[in-house]
């Protein structure tokens, strides 16, 4: 403060209202704050994905003095929120082409009759990266995926066209309507291969449900649990859990079969795989 002007000047001055200058914070409320505050870091490490409702459900008896309110303040004073999906991923563009949706009322039998794709995001120190996988619908195994930190179509393209190479060909295609997949030069490699192209769609989550749930499953069950700091160690996380995924973890879906066991069991001849 200036000591040649009233502390009532310099608040007119300054716009600022003298119980502001008056005001000397309590300990006690600060360290109540803290133990709080420390309460509500401890939830969300174990419940990434809890609002401030629910961190407040969670804490209540547990903590003194606690309100849903107090809870809000120090989530929003602290950064602290709710790890969910980003909106909007993957925005279509209106000049290109959009494909019907295939696979309704289709029974899904063997594997290579239906691959599907997406794309999501993933956070790293401020920053988004973003991960596609190509997943076979029958045996829900991950066949390929790639890193980018843009969202073009180039990591798409080269992801389905290592999958192309190492797996064969699939019957049909599926997609949501972004711009990636609807791209030209992705179209371009699948009806190179005669490949059926299927997209969801608009405003149908649920058409793609599957790799939806192995967007969650990786993040839940690794990425928010490592907290990678950089692309190299999120690249070598995710090759690690999808191995885990295709060859360890068991699924309820697939009689608690692996996905690579479900794959492997079931091939069939490239032939067969055309006949949809």
């Amino acid at each position: 403060m200036n000591g040649r002007l009233s502390i009532s000047k310099q608040c007119e001055l300054l716009s600022v209202s003298r119980s502001q200058v008056y005001y000397k914070p309590s300990t006690a409320k600060m360290d109540e704050d803290i133990d709080c505050l420390l309460k509500i870091r401890e939830t969300l490490l174990m419940i990434p994905f809890f609002g401030y409702r629910k961190v407040f459900l969670n804490l209540a008896g547990k903590s003194h003095g606690l309100s849903e309110k107090k809870v809000r303040r120090l989530m929003h004073q602290h950064g602290l929120f709710a790890i969910y999906a980003k909106p909007n991923l993957s925005s279509p563009c209106k000049n290109h082409k959009k494909y019907p949706y295939l696979l309704s009322g289709i029974e899904i039998r063997y594997p290579n009759q239906v691959w599907v794709s997406d794309i999501t995001y993933i956070k790293i120190n401020g920053c988004f990266v973003y991960l596609t996988a190509i997943l076979d619908l029958f045996s829900r195994k991950v066949l390929s995926w790639r890193v980018s930190n843009t969202m073009d179509s180039y990591f798409c393209i080269e992801a389905l066209e290592e999958a192309l190479q190492r797996f064969g060909v699939p019957a049909i295609f599926n997609t949501d309507q972004g711009s990636q997949f609807t791209a030209a030069a992705f179209i371009a490699v699948l009806e190179r291969e005669s490949i059926r192209i299927s997209m969801d769609g608009k405003g149908r989550a649920l058409d793609n449900v599957y790799i939806e749930r192995l967007w969650r499953s990786l993040k839940y069950e690794d990425i928010y649990l490592k907290s990678y700091e950089d692309l190299r160690e999120l690249k070598e996380g995710v090759k690690k859990y999808f191995d885990f995924y295709n060859q360890e973890r068991f699924h309820q879906a697939l009689d608690y079969q692996t996905p690579e066991e479900m794959y492997e069991s079931f091939k069939i001849t490239e032939k067969e795989e055309k006949v949809a």
